[in-house]
């Protein structure tokens, strides 16, 4: 029996859209499958992927055992943990916990993944980018930092003090922005800019004495006069504050300068050290807590180092 005229190539027709809307739907399913899928696999990465505390303790423990291998990985995992992009509070987290975890370079790298707005935001960006610059003795960028940090903030160098190091009680002692500045010139090899910058500094006392007697020790263009002068005038800080380990320091300082004159040009100031040792020598004897050391805080040999 037949079929109808042009009844079987619409029935193909027909079979054919059947088909594909089958079709359809079953790829419609395995995509949904599949995203679903990828969704779950997704949470499931962010709920077993180690925290950034978990990292850095590792961190502390590897280094507390000296397992450098274990060390160089976890400062990888560090690194890839927040991949960008992140909020600054996560940027900042994951930069310092590189930091703690001894990867400098690296908290470098995460820092460079945002652009803090003005205002806070910069502020608190440029003090890590400075201590991930310092850490990793790039003195450039350090220099670069401190100098966007003092117009961030609103402060001039002297007066902006910038946390370094932390206590035994998780406390942040300071510098000056000016002291570091200065540091970082120097190492570039700016001795002049560097002993210029610590000359224009404010401050009095043991500070001021501090100052004034490295930036005689870093300038290379100063003559001999010029540089007993601001001696002279950091024996007198250090006198008024006390601080005779520091003026025994800057005496010796002088008399180093006057190594190649004669005998006689050297003789007062020979006297000058020979009463302030036995001052030394005293004050040892009733209170050995009078005396600074010249490497204690406040003396001679801790001076501006960043």
């Amino acid at each position: 029996m037949g079929s109808e005229p042009g009844r079987g190539p619409w029935l193909r027709r027909r079979l054919a859209m059947g088909q594909l809307s089958l079709l359809a739907a079953l790829v419609g399913t395995v995509l949904l499958s599949l995203d679903w899928q990828g969704s779950a696999l997704a949470q499931q990465t962010i709920k077993t992927r180690p925290s950034l505390d978990a990292l850095e303790l590792a961190c502390r423990e590897a280094r507390a055992q000296g397992d450098l291998k274990a060390l160089k990985l976890l400062q990888l995992d560090l690194l890839r943990v927040r991949p960008a992009p992140q909020p600054l509070a996560v940027v900042l987290a994951n930069a310092d916990a590189l930091m703690r975890c001894g990867a400098p370079d690296s908290a470098l790298l995460v820092l460079n993944r945002y652009s803090p707005s003005p205002g806070a935001e910069q502020v608190q960006w440029l003090l890590l980018q400075w201590r991930a610059a310092n850490g990793a003795l790039d003195h450039r960028l350090a220099a670069e930092a401190l100098r966007r940090l003092v117009s961030a903030s609103g402060r001039n160098l002297e007066a902006l003090l910038v946390p370094v190091a932390q206590d035994d009680k998780g406390r942040w002692q300071t510098r000056s922005a000016l002291d570091l500045l200065a540091a970082h010139l120097e190492a570039l090899g700016q001795r002049d800019q560097a002993a210029e910058l610590l000359l224009s500094g404010r401050a009095t006392g043991v500070v001021a004495a501090q100052r004034l007697s490295q930036a005689v020790s870093w300038s290379l263009s100063m003559s001999p006069q010029l540089r007993q002068r601001w001696l002279e005038q950091a024996l007198a800080q250090a006198a008024a504050a006390g601080a005779w380990g520091l003026a025994a320091a800057v005496l010796d300082q002088q008399l180093a300068l006057l190594a190649d004159q004669p005998a006689a040009a050297r003789q007062k100031l020979e006297e000058r050290r020979r009463r302030l040792s036995r001052r030394l020598d005293d004050a040892a004897t009733l209170n050995p807590e009078t005396v600074r050391s010249p490497r204690a805080p406040g003396g001679h040999a801790a001076a501006v180092q960043p």
